[in-house]
């Protein structure tokens, strides 16, 4: 009996989300406070606040209008940050406790597309795209100028760093650069140099020296005295940003003579630094392989000592500002996430695979994120080997990668492969010896890489590049694209799945063709070995999970309760249950002896593309095309604790019940009753209190001596008590009771008072209506007694 209980308790009831990776950051500006401690990007309706130590969102703001944010600024001294949002409205925040300190009209009439603070934190200067520009005072709470000149979207804003001069900079889609005095309330000069949209300025120290840059390719040095152009740079790139260095020698960046330098970040994807006085690119940082590369913002903090930039594919990468070192670095949207992997020998990182070349490894507990470069389009699919130190991918670029994790932390590219004529859309790592892999291909394909055993050492760092990959074996396998391949435990089968609708069981390592498991109508997405048993599970399109026998390809199991397409399954609690999911965004977990769903559970708005269960089985890793990675706990064992727990504070409040109503202890016992939430309990006590010969004033003294809370619960009781004729007359001595001893104004403040009227209403009529037709009834008896004439009995006769 024992070890049947504690079988059952070996079986997994229910996951929790422990964690959740989402998106923080959807493009747009980026903006580091002076400490460089806090980071501050926007995200559809939202600006998130992020900690630089950790990278953990510390809090997400929004305003009440929940509509999207077009513009934010953080004031010079860290204290004040606006935002701006599509229903033209500007909310000024105490974002260090997230309350919304002042919300005001933007008086624009469209969407406040930039807005930027002066150097004191006074004023706030606001870009529409109706082509004004106000500015406000946000410490007296009013607008101080509304200038009006610009044609089209205002994109950029800035004030002079000086705050004496009192100068105000704008431009809008006519690339004119405006200079605005707001002493004077008047344009004092309209600067033309660019072609194309200005993108950023940037001001030198003494502020007689500006910089701007534009999507034509040039940068413009500007003097200030004379408002005309002294110098243009052509950069050979779109430029988002220009940011002036300081002017001192920076040996690393190439700067060795004193002058104006900037840096340029722009479309090609790599920072330059170029002399103003010359014209001449002094330091350009090597590009990284792959799209998605393009800086999209740069930002220079002076006071931390860092440099951001923003990519086109949602990266945030602080850099620092002397060598240009990379310091962290920030996924902030995964997109449609593929594929998820725990890494580690403890599960204490987890790789990504979202609709990018780029591979982003998480730290689970400090948030710490590396994006990881190599593959040229987007990645498809992973596994780890055994021991989790190594991890393998695969990509539309026709070709494998294997990385390996340091025991730091940091990964590392050590050797990759191709021969693919396709996509390589699936990819298995052998079970038991780091010593091969497999990858299925659009192409029909089904590769065997063996590794060398170089690779297998911790300390291998390939000197010359990753080290090159080539195939032992190569099968074709399928006639339609192959979606999922998995290795048997003993690393002697392997199993691949098809989108022609069959699954096929082939001998390792020269791939000979076993058998064939057919059933499923529609392709296949996931084939996945027992741990234990001689099984295989298969899901499929057609919403269904089935188990076959490996011995006689005969299926053994059916499971249906996806709506949609099942795209992962894996199996879990040694082999005796299954954890699947879906593109209908739930998980499911099934136990294979009863062929039941015991959980079905809804964290994902969109398919569940990744699975992936820990060592020790206790979690599971989700990744789904809503670009949300989800970690769950098994918290089976927590609520079979917290059910033991709650069943034996039952039992101890059910004795201590019974023990007072024995002692005739009535008020401690209805409040008893009335805490454990069971109403049948709460009537037992009153109808206890009822069978007392002193039943009227031992209600009343004990109704009335309850708290508030527990007369609301005993009115929720009473109604349901009303709709039973046997239990009418409990519920009507407490209603009296109430209604002879309360104030109508303290019976009105009870909460969901007006419901239960209404559904006393009706049966309290019906109970009245009832008993008046009985008291007809017993009148009429009482009358037809009183008037009943009895004959005289006849005279008995006369004894023999």
């Amino acid at each position: 009996m024992a070890e049947a209980a504690a079988g059952v308790s070996r079986f997994k009831a229910n996951y929790a989300v422990e964690r959740k990776i989402e998106p923080f950051y959807k493009g747009g500006k980026v903006q580091l406070d002076q400490a460089g401690q806090h980071l501050f990007c926007a995200c559809g309706t939202r600006v998130n606040v992020l900690e630089v130590a950790s990278g953990a969102v510390l809090r997400s703001l929004e305003q009440e209008d929940q509509e999207d944010i077009t513009a934010f600024d953080l004031s010079p001294d860290d204290q004040v940050l606006v935002t701006a949002s599509r229903a033209l409205l500007l909310a000024q925040w105490a974002w260090q406790e997230g309350n919304i300190t002042r919300l005001w009209k933007a008086v624009h009439t469209a969407p406040v597309a930039s807005m930027a603070f002066d150097p004191t934190s006074t004023l706030l200067a606001t870009g529409g795209c109706d082509g004004a520009v106000r500015v406000w005072d946000v410490v007296r709470h009013y607008g101080t100028h509304h200038l009006r000149g610009s044609s089209g979207v205002v994109h950029l804003v800035a004030f002079h760093p000086d705050p004496e001069r009192l100068l105000l900079f704008s431009s809008a889609v006519d690339t004119a650069i405006r200079v605005w005095s707001l002493q004077d309330r008047s344009c004092l000069a309209v600067l033309t140099a660019h072609y194309s949209a200005v993108t950023s300025l940037a001001f030198s120290t003494d502020g007689d020296t500006m910089l701007s840059s534009g999507r034509d390719k040039i940068c413009v040095v500007w003097d200030l005295r004379s408002h005309q152009a002294t110098r243009t740079v052509p950069v050979f790139e779109s430029v988002e940003a220009a940011v002036l260095l300081p002017e001192e020698p920076v040996p690393g960046l190439g700067v060795e003579t004193p002058g104006l330098h900037f840096l340029t970040a722009g479309d090609q994807g790599s920072l330059r630094v170029w002399d103003a006085a010359s014209g001449k690119c002094v330091y350009r940082q090597p590009r990284l392989p792959g799209p998605g590369r393009e800086l999209t913002h740069c930002a220079l903090a002076p006071s931390a000592g860092l440099l951001l930039t923003a990519t086109a594919d949602h990266n945030i990468l602080l850099y620092e500002a002397h060598s240009l070192q990379l310091c962290k670095q920030f996924a902030g949207y995964n997109e449609e996430v593929l594929d998820v992997r725990f890494l580690g020998p403890e599960d204490t990182h987890v790789v990504v695979a979202s609709n990018s070349p780029c591979l982003k490894v998480f730290e689970l507990q400090t948030s710490a994120c590396q994006i990881l470069h190599g593959h040229t389009d987007i990645i498809l699919a992973l596994d780890v080997f055994r021991k989790g130190w190594l991890f393998v991918s695969c990509a539309k670029d026709q070709s494998i990668r294997v990385w390996r994790m340091t025991k730091a932390g940091e990964v590392i590219c050590v050797a990759q492969g191709s021969g693919h004529t396709h996509s390589v859309g699936t990819i298995c790592c052998s079970r038991l010896k780091e010593s091969f892999l497999v990858t299925g291909s659009q192409d029909c394909t089904v590769k065997v890489w063996p590794l060398p055993e170089t690779l297998l050492s911790k300390n291998f760092i390939p000197a010359e590049g990753p080290v090159l990959l080539q195939a032992q074996a190569t099968q074709r396998c399928h006639e339609k694209d192959i979606n999922s391949v998995a290795i048997a435990p003993n690393d002697k089968l392997l199993a691949t799945g098809s989108q022609d609708r069959t699954a096929k069981l082939w001998a390792l390592p020269k791939c000979q063709l076993l058998g064939v498991f057919s059933g499923h109508r529609r392709g296949l997405w996931c084939v996945q070995f027992s741990p234990l048993d001689q099984v295989l599970a298969t899901a499929s399109a057609d919403g269904t999970i089935k188990l076959w026998a490996l011995q006689d390809f005969s299926c053994l199991k059916t499971f249906e309760g996806h709506d949609a397409s099942v795209l992962k399954v894996t199996f879990v609690s040694r082999g005796t249950q299954l954890l699947s999911s879906g593109s209908d965004g739930l998980l499911k977990l099934w136990t294979i002896k009863n062929n039941e769903c015991v959980r079905t559970l809804d964290a994902h708005e969109d398919k569940v593309w990744g699975l992936h269960c820990s060592r020790l089985d206790d979690h599971a890793l989700t990744g789904g095309s809503d670009s949300r990675v989800i970690l769950w706990k098994d918290v089976t064992e927590e609520e079979q604790v917290q059910e033991q727990a709650k069943r034996e504070e039952q039992m101890v409040k059910q004795q201590e019940l019974d023990n007072l109503l024995h002692e005739r202890k009535y008020l401690r016992a209805l409040g008893l009753a009335i805490s454990l939430d069971r109403p049948h309990t709460v009537l037992t006590v009153i109808q206890a209190i009822r069978r007392d010969p002193e039943a009227c004033e031992k209600l009343e003294a004990t109704v009335l001596r309850l708290r508030r809370d527990q007369k609301e619960a005993l009115l929720r009781f009473c109604v349901t008590w009303n709709t039973n004729s046997r239990h009418c007359h409990e519920a009507q001595a407490v209603l009296g009771v109430l209604l002879r001893h309360e104030a109508p104004e303290e019976l009105l403040s009870y909460e969901g008072l007006r419901a239960a009227l209404e559904a006393l209403l009706p049966y309290t009529e019906r109970h009245f209506q009832r008993l008046s037709r009985t008291l007809q009834a017993a009148t009429f008896l009482d009358f037809l007694w009183h008037n009943m004439k009895l004959s005289p009995l006849p005279n008995a006769p006369p004894a023999l």
